[in-house]
């Protein structure tokens, strides 16, 4: 792949700063920090310039907190400022990353998404009689800075791009060399990035003939059961020793046992939520509901709330499990 040159004049041009500023705004324009910069928004727009244009700018001033569902997570949000110079910088890179993923890589992509990826799975699932689940331990966490800025100087030329993307990645850590802030616009890419060399690696070396990643949660199938452990291992060893990256222990079996990815079992025939799903589904539609009864939502709130709850149980076969729950709700 031919790397990537002249980018640098493009995330300064003015109407790139301003696009990038509106979607950094999309869905916050209520919040201090944005209203604070929407006020000045011609000067911080020439201010953002200048600093790219100087290299006289300051990352990494994270605000943090944490989130338990689906698991606890520490969450890095930079401040305004900072996240308009990450869309800046998407809304320029975002064809050379794509460039390098594979058609079944679905996190963080457009026209991919969650759906698309089950809706392989549940394909391959009835093709091939074996299957092994991969993903990695602490992957945001573990992601080392060195490999990944040398993975980026393949795909991109420009110095002055390149010194920015070490700059962001150095931000943060979470030991020393390693890890990526979860929140940011620009962690999400480098990370689906920093996978991609994996996923070609297997197709093209290992030759699998069916795989699907959604960022760290990967899985491959094969016809034969001998034949998908042993290139299972090989994909194992080149994530270990080429990107420093541990593997959990794999989930191998047959496609009748049920395939668990991303918060549901496929099997052959039917889709069902894992038990993870319901627990949270359960915990959330009581919390709903006692906001709704105490008065701290009204019937608006509580349906922006519950409407995507539902959508998530309806790609299951979960009527039954739904419809007992509510009445539950309903009379208690």
């Amino acid at each position: 792949m031919k790397r990537a040159d002249n980018l640098y004049e493009q995330i300064l041009d003015p109407d790139n700063l301003r696009l990038a500023f509106i979607k950094a705004k999309r869905g916050k324009e209520q919040k201090p920090d944005v209203y604070q910069y929407s006020k000045q928004l011609n000067s911080n727009l020439n201010d953002l310039s200048q600093q790219l244009i100087t290299g006289n700018f300051t990352l990494g001033n994270y605000h943090f907190f944490t989130i338990y569902e689906p698991k606890e997570r520490l969450i890095c949000a930079a401040p305004f400022a900072e996240r308009v110079l990450h869309h800046a910088i998407i809304n320029i890179c975002h064809p050379v990353f794509e460039r390098f993923q594979i058609r079944h890589s679905y996190a963080t992509r457009i026209g991919k998404g969650q759906y698309a990826a089950l809706d392989y799975a549940a394909a391959c699932q009835k093709k091939y009689p074996w299957f092994c689940k991969l993903d990695i331990r602490k992957y945001f966490d573990t992601i080392d800075h060195d490999t990944l800025y040398c993975l980026l100087c393949r795909c991109f030329k420009d110095e002055r791009l390149l010194n920015v993307f070490d700059r962001i990645i150095k931000s943060y850590q979470t030991s020393p060399g390693k890890g990526l802030p979860i929140g940011n616009l620009t962690s999400q890419y480098f990370a689906n990035f920093y996978l991609a060399v994996a996923d070609h690696f297997l197709l093209e070396k290992i030759q699998i003939p069916a795989y699907v990643r959604y960022m760290d949660d990967m899985v491959l199938w094969y016809s034969g059961k001998n034949e998908l452990l042993e290139k299972q291992s090989e994909f194992v060893s080149f994530i270990s020793q080429s990107l420093g990256l541990t593997v959990k222990p794999a989930c191998f079996n047959s496609a009748a046992k049920g395939l668990p990815f991303l918060g549901y079992v496929l099997f052959y025939e039917i889709i069902r939520l894992n038990k993870n799903s319901k627990k949270r589904f359960l915990s959330k539609c009581k919390n709903y509901y006692s906001r709704l009864n105490n008065g701290l939502w009204n019937q608006k709130e509580f349906a922006n709330h519950v409407t995507p709850l539902i959508a998530f149980t309806k790609y299951a076969n979960a009527h039954q499990f739904r419809q007992q729950h509510f009445a539950k709700m309903e009379a208690g």
